[in-house]
């Protein structure tokens, strides 16, 4: 590949968008420093004078990733008001949309190891996720009696856990886990049995 002429964070971002290819080709271990400046088209050295290593490297992906996620859940929350109900569910789709679209990032998120603590940044902006799917899950819980109502952190972490649990299992094509039924379908009907659970939404 014939190097290319990067000035500014042009170089850094391209390095991010290798690792992000490589990743989702070879997994988060699967690649060198070495083979994300090849395919960047620059010398090995080069990417030193922006990461300190692969994990750098890998972090700053999943930042990137969490931005675009915590826009997508955002997205999916405001798109589903004024419904409560609505909002709550369009944030659990948006998870299973965001694994299938954007599958580097997602693995960088969640599959490197990487903490999401590692850097300030890094924690700031997963937490603006994670933010958004409990304040859907506050808004909802408004409906349930004081004395029945999960904390709504615990009501978010149900649907999350759910919602990757599809993703790991059955979207995202690994050996042996085909399912019989669209992911689509499953996490619905799985947020919808857990809704009717807390009497949110009518048993048939």
């Amino acid at each position: 590949m014939p190097k290319r002429g990067y000035h500014h964070g042009n170089l850094r971002q391209a390095l991010v968008e290798a690792a992000l290819q490589l990743i989702e080709a070879k997994g988060p271990t699967g690649f060198t420093l070495s083979e994300a400046a090849k395919q960047a088209g620059v010398t090995p050295a080069a990417v030193y004078r922006h990461f300190e290593g692969r994990e750098d490297l890998i972090a700053e992906a999943a930042r990137q990733g969490y931005e675009i996620f915590a826009d997508v859940m955002q997205y999916a929350y405001d798109k589903g008001q004024p419904s409560a109900l609505a909002a709550f569910e369009a944030t659990g789709r948006a998870y299973l949309a965001f694994a299938r679209k954007y599958p580097g990032h997602y693995i960088a998120m969640f599959e490197s190891g990487i903490s999401v603590n590692r850097t300030p940044e890094l924690a700031k902006v997963a937490r603006r996720a994670r933010d958004v799917q409990e304040q859907a899950a506050r808004d909802l819980s408004q409906h349930i009696p004081p004395e029945k109502r999960p904390p709504p952190s615990m009501f978010s972490a149900h649907v999350w856990a759910m919602s990757h649990g599809v993703v790991e299992l059955f979207a995202r094509n690994s050996p042996g886990t085909q399912s019989p039924f669209p992911p689509e379908d499953l996490l619905e009907t799985g947020i919808g049995i857990y809704l009717r659970g807390l009497g949110l939404i009518p048993r048939d």
